[in-house]
């Protein structure tokens, strides 16, 4: 099995049953790096025991566009319009470390940005990435794939800006009443999201003179801000990741 597949297939377990972690990097012209971090190693310590010298290690580094190409045949089967989209997310890069003998499993995933606007490409991207592996047959909005919700053109209107010290993320939900549907659907899924946590990271080029939301947590040196969200929860209300950050003159 070729990693691609793996990375795919890993990916949407890391959906439904792993602790994400958001890190956005962001620099005093706009410029920055988002990260997404993914600790799946419970979904390992599940798995039976395997011998050392049948378990294997990946550690590997690739970008989407490897993929896309990897799965040109599931890439086909995808709207026009996300095929299109698909040239702004290639250079995202991935790198996925697994280990059976030690039974861990973690990936991060990657890109720079030149602009706090082209933050919403990382949400899009992984929405792709869970069609490709549903080969086109999920929808946007889907409730097992959490940044689906996030993603451009489905219920929400999601946005980022970073002007004059200020740092926005502004999410909007389109249909209340289709929320509500797609959150009703989950069913079973909705007990195995519930351990699940969704941690975002701001690293700040100066220190945070305010933030928005009340459960913030702050680095000693006040340039980083932390927000811990459950992961069912801000699946329900996607609006409850509103933020803004004043920074300090």
């Amino acid at each position: 099995m070729n990693k691609y597949i793996v990375f795919l297939g890993l990916l949407m377990l890391a959906f439904t049953s792993c602790q994400f972690s958001e890190h956005i990097y962001l620099n005093e012209d706009g410029t920055g790096k988002m990260e997404f971090k993914f600790d799946g190693s419970e979904i390992m310590q599940m798995g039976g025991e395997k011998s050392a010298e049948n378990s294997k290690v990946i550690d590997s580094t690739f970008t989407f566009k490897e993929i896309f190409e990897a799965k040109k045949d599931s890439v086909a089967l995808l709207s026009k319009a996300e095929r299109q989209n698909i040239k702004a997310i290639e250079n995202i890069t991935v790198h996925m470390l697994t280990n059976e003998k030690e039974k861990t499993f973690t990936m991060e995933i990657s890109t720079a940005f030149k602009r706090a606007d082209e933050l919403k490409n990382m949400f899009k991207a992984l929405d792709i990435m869970g069609r490709l592996n549903a080969k086109g047959k999920t929808r946007l909005n889907d409730p097992t794939n959490p940044f689906s919700t996030l993603a451009d053109g489905g219920n929400t209107d999601l946005s980022f800006s970073f002007k004059k010290g200020i740092f926005k993320r502004k999410v909007k939900i389109l249909d209340a009443e289709l929320q509500e549907k797609a959150t009703d659907s989950l069913g079973p899924l909705a007990a195995m999201f519930a351990n699940s946590k969704y941690k975002v990271n701001y690293h700040l080029p100066r220190r945070a003179k305010s933030v928005s939301n009340d459960k913030a947590l702050f680095s000693a040196d006040g340039k980083t801000v932390i927000i811990e969200y459950g992961l069912i929860d801000f699946m329900k209300n996607p609006e409850l990741m509103n933020l803004e950050i004043v920074l300090e003159d």
